[in-house]
């Protein structure tokens, strides 16, 4: 089988060129995720009342909590279908995207029947005063029927972009995020709808694209549909490794949202106004932490190529061009917010005692670029070799490090505690994760790219 729409060409090697051509649409997808949330906040920002910046911050902790915990379905979905791709095996690039579409369309709806006990849990966890808590509320109630198409949207994007279609994958999340921005603009301040009216910008927006990707994709493919059968999506050999792959990433995820509950949970304890500021900085961190998301997407869909066609020279060479533009952006990122940082916090909300408590804390979004960009390259070289297990090992060490640190900092030192906390967090998964780069070569390259040979009855091209 061929596919209808071409794909990214495998070569020996990649030069920074290439690389750039691969990972600059990546950037530009990654980076239009939280700007959409920073679009939300500073539209609510813009009300009088800053129980609407905290009451949307704690609803999107909610929904960041839900939809985290089955990242896996987009990381492992890129990283299953860029090894399938090298091994140029079309059926098992189409089966890498049927088999999590229905996890996805599972838990979508397993989420809808559950969403009052995860509202009132969530809401238990996190605190918040009580205005806070309804605003929430309102928010979570309205956003909840978008899970399914949510969670079917990650797949379609990370099988577009292990696929190397990262324009295709660029434009689907383009045309769901300026709509939604485009719709928060004519709900809230056109239309005055507030709160409600931004949960329903994020509805309409995430529903749609799911159509649209789905346009996209079958476009593609339909000719190939024919030669696949029930039977395939449920062989025992392929759902164990999914699953084991999945597993380690959801296990990843627990721990990087307990982290953030707890990082929420904190500033939410000190009141409206510091929850509010540090929802401002968390948005900015985001910007930057996807930013680095495109690199490491396009370093991970360069791994998986090199594992599956077991091109060593492509795989060494993706790791200096992964450290050496994921440093460069680090640099200038830090340039970026150390020059304008305070312009970008004025441009969330115009309520000055919520701009204070932000500036006050800016500069670790200074420094956040510096320790924090090699643990999202390497997630993402990890994940493109499928070795998920060492990534949750670095992320649990990191939150071990983590919980002490916030807990006996935070009553001495407020805010600052917390802000400290969460830069050591970021530095230390960097740190545990490098520890495990000569590990990935061996299991990369060892017997496990053979035995997956053996069940694709495929020989290997060295």
């Amino acid at each position: 089988m061929k596919s209808a729409v071409p794909t990214l060409e495998i070569k020996n090697t990649c030069s920074h060129k290439e690389y750039l051509h691969l990972a600059i649409p990546l950037v530009i997808s990654g980076i239009s995720t939280p700007l959409l949330g920073a679009v939300d906040t500073a539209v609510v920002g813009r009300l009088p009342d800053p129980a609407s910046i905290g009451g949307v911050a704690i609803g999107a902790v909610i929904f960041n909590t839900m939809y985290w915990l089955l990242g896996f379905l987009r990381v492992s979905t890129s990283g299953f279908t860029s090894q399938a791709e090298g091994l140029k095996d079309q059926k098992e690039v189409l089966l890498s995207f049927f088999r999590p579409m229905t996890m996805a369309v599972l838990f979508g709806v397993l989420f809808l029947l559950f969403q009052v006990p995860i509202l009132q849990i969530s809401l238990y966890l996190i605190g918040g005063n009580e205005a806070v808590s309804d605003i929430a509320a309102s928010y979570f109630s309205i956003r909840i029927w978008g899970a399914p198409f949510v969670l079917l949207s990650y797949v379609m994007i990370g099988w577009l972009i292990g696929m190397g279609k990262v324009r295709l994958a660029l434009a689907t999340q383009i045309f769901m995020n300026v709509l939604n921005i485009l719709l928060d603009f004519i709900f809230v301040l056109g239309l005055g709808m507030g709160v409600v009216g931004v949960a329903f910008a994020t509805l309409i927006s995430e529903v749609t694209a799911v159509l649209f990707g789905a346009i996209v994709i079958f476009q593609g493919v339909r000719t190939d549909l024919k030669d696949l059968r029930l039977r395939m999506l449920v062989e025992l050999e392929p759902l164990r490794r999914m699953f084991k792959v999945n597993r380690d990433l959801f296990l990843r995820t627990v721990c990087l949202l307990a982290m953030t509950i707890i990082f929420t949970s904190k500033g939410a304890s000190m009141g409206e106004v510091i929850l509010a500021a540090n929802a401002i900085l968390l948005q900015i961190h985001y910007i930057i932490a996807y930013l680095f998301g495109g690199f490491a997407n396009a370093s991970s869909i360069l791994v998986g190529r090199s594992i599956g066609s077991k091109n060593r020279l492509l795989y060494k060479r993706t790791f200096y061009l992964s450290a050496q533009w994921g440093l460069a952006s680090a640099i200038l990122l830090s340039l970026v917010i150390l020059s304008w940082g305070q312009e970008a916090v004025a441009l969330f909300t115009t309520i000055k005692e919520v701009q204070a408590a932000a500036n006050d804390q800016l500069i670790w979004m200074v420094i956040f670029p510096i320790l924090g960009f090699w643990g999202l390259q390497l997630e993402g070289i990890f994940s493109g070799a499928t070795q998920a297990g060492q990534i949750r090992d670095s992320i649990l060490l990191a939150l071990l490090l983590f919980l002490p640190v916030i807990w006996l900092t935070t009553p001495v030192l407020g805010n600052t505690g917390i802000w400290l906390s969460f830069i050591l967090f970021s530095s230390a998964r960097s740190f545990f994760l490098s520890l495990y780069i000569p590990k990935l070569e061996r299991n990369g390259f060892g017997n496990r790219v053979k035995d997956l040979l053996s069940h694709q009855n495929i020989q290997s091209p060295n």
